[in-house]
């Protein structure tokens, strides 16, 4: 087997102990240590003693309890309570062993992935995790048809080798398979349920938490408590997480304060209350916001399919302006989709896009909308009311009318993937290059319905598929020609707020993730 990653049992339980701090910073210290560096106090066992019940406050409640249906970035938190992944990620992205205990490409041509699975796992049910379970989730996954259903799009075959053994067969590279595979691909459910209508309200997994269904109500809260006989009680640092569902930022915050929660997600309206009540924050990019210009063909909206009508727009926006108004002046500035952390990032293009309406106004004359023109863009609601108030204004500055259609939460990111509008608001997380270029490039991407590509777009993602040593020129040449050709209008990387009591908890963040995986969360000193 070729570039296997492997570690030994007690190296497992090191690289899960994850270093804590109170502000995510700092020297780093082992999990069993206290915010102050003083040892905590450990069981017989010599793992960490449990510190209560955490209370989070969560955006978003799970439709389905099913991990075929798990989101990623803050829905993928929930999960994580009562479902493993077969791959860690650590909060620096770094992939380490979980349910399976090593894996490896064993071909040239890195489409055939092998996975020793660990023998002392079982799910809450009692059944054994083994290989066939591991065929039975991802056989479920790729048919199931839920929000992250691309992860598996390459994937040809799942074969159970022996019992801890399974090799997953590609009908094409995916550099970022062992990625998913600590993401929504890779949670396990125990095979008798999974596609049943019992795990869609009851989360049946191999994770340190079980979900106590009398307490566990639709709308209001979600309580776990951790099991028994979970393999790895390095990860269990709490007995007990409770998840409130706070959709209204103002209702997080004011949990927050009033002690209700211990930690949440709040946003550039919000944060000074917390502040000011002595909350902790963790601040950090996942994110770039701005406009969609998903029509570059003209099937829905003509004018869209003139590049010189997309640069217009991406002059028309005064980024400062909006990363001021819109996201309280916590973030960066930026005219380019791809992340901080990626290969593909180049900073120069951080202000390719110059906020200049005379320019703006020369390229839609150009185009031939000396003018003006009209475009139908979707007001996401709740919560995008205000940012769409000015996008409309910077766009009529300019001569382009924005008509809004109300757009409910429930099926905007459906009615997007389906082409409904020409161009659209959203805020999307900056993933792993291939990542990015999945979701929103490729012709598979959710957010590129009309299918848009270009002869030197295809063959840079063709060698990103690949991997080797020209991948990250790739990558970056992608980005250039996406950000050249106003495929988006990208506003600025806003802030992550992430609010915690530093009385009570310690928190880390995680890479490119809206909010902390489950496991970086520990009891304060």
């Amino acid at each position: 087997m070729k570039s296997l990653r492997t570690l030994a049992p007690a190296a497992v339980a090191a690289a899960v102990a994850l270093t804590l701090t109170a502000c995510g910073g700092g020297s780093a210290a082992p999990s069993t240590d206290t915010q102050d560096g003083q040892e905590a106090e450990a069981t017989e066992d010599g793992t960490p003693a449990r510190g209560g019940t955490l209370t989070l406050g969560i955006l978003q409640e799970p439709a389905s309890w099913d991990p075929a249906q798990a989101h990623v970035g803050h829905m993928l938190q929930p999960f994580q309570a009562a479902y493993d992944t077969l791959l860690l990620r650590e909060p620096d992205g770094t992939l380490a062993p979980m349910l399976a205990s090593e894996w490896g490409y064993t071909d040239d041509t890195k489409t055939v992935l092998s996975l020793e699975l660990r023998t002392d796992v079982t799910f809450s049910d009692g059944a054994p995790f083994d290989a066939d379970a591991v065929v039975a989730n991802i056989e479920h996954f790729k048919v199931d048809n839920g929000r992250q259903a691309a992860q598996a799009a390459a994937i040809e075959t799942v074969t159970a080798v022996d019992a801890d053994t399974v090799e997953i067969a590609l009908s094409a590279p995916d550099p970022a398979l062992e990625y998913y595979l600590s993401q929504a691909l890779g949670l396990m459910g125990s095979p008798a349920s999974l596609g049943t209508d019992e795990m869609d309200r009851l989360p049946v997994g191999t994770g340190p938490y079980v979900m106590v269904a009398d307490q566990s109500v639709v709308g209001s809260q979600y309580v776990f408590t951790a099991r028994e006989d979970y393999w790895n009680p390095e990860l269990q640092r709490w007995d007990q997480i409770t998840m409130k569902f706070l959709a209204d930022v103002t209702s997080r915050v004011n949990a927050l304060v009033s002690g209700e929660v211990d930690a949440a997600l709040l946003d550039a309206t919000t944060y000074q209350q917390a502040e000011a009540a002595g909350k902790a924050l963790l601040e950090y990019g996942t994110d770039w916001q701005g406009l969609l210009l998903m029509d570059r063909d003209g099937a829905v909206n003509e004018a869209l399919a003139d590049v010189r009508v997309r640069q217009a727009i991406n002059h028309a926006f005064d980024r400062e302006a909006m990363l001021a108004q819109v996201g309280g002046g916590k973030g960066e500035v930026t005219s380019q989709v791809f992340g901080t952390a990626t290969e593909g990032y180049d900073p120069e293009l951080d202000d390719y896009y110059a906020y200049d309406p005379e320019k703006a106004m020369e390229l839609l004359a150009e185009a031939g909308y000396e003018d003006g023109l009209t475009i139908e863009m979707p007001v996401l609601t709740p919560g995008a009311e205000t940012i769409m108030t000015f996008v409309t204004q910077q766009l009529a500055d300019v001569g382009i009318t924005v008509e809004q259609t109300s757009a409910p939460a429930a099926d905007y990111v459906a009615n997007l993937g389906q082409g409904k509008w020409g161009a659209a608001w959203f805020s999307l997380f900056q993933g792993p290059d291939w990542v990015a270029v999945q979701q929103i490039i490729s012709t598979n991407a959710l957010y590129n319905p009309f299918d848009s590509a270009t002869p030197e777009i295809e063959a840079a993602i063709e060698v990103l598929r690949a991997g080797g040593d020209d991948s990250a020129e790739a990558a970056a040449e992608i980005n250039r020609i996406v950000t050249e050709n106003a495929w988006f209008a990208p506003w600025f990387r806003p802030s992550q707020l992430y609010f915690h009591d530093p009385a009570k908890v310690a928190v880390e963040p995680q890479i490119q993730m809206a909010v902390p995986s489950i496991y970086n969360y520990a009891p304060a000193s």
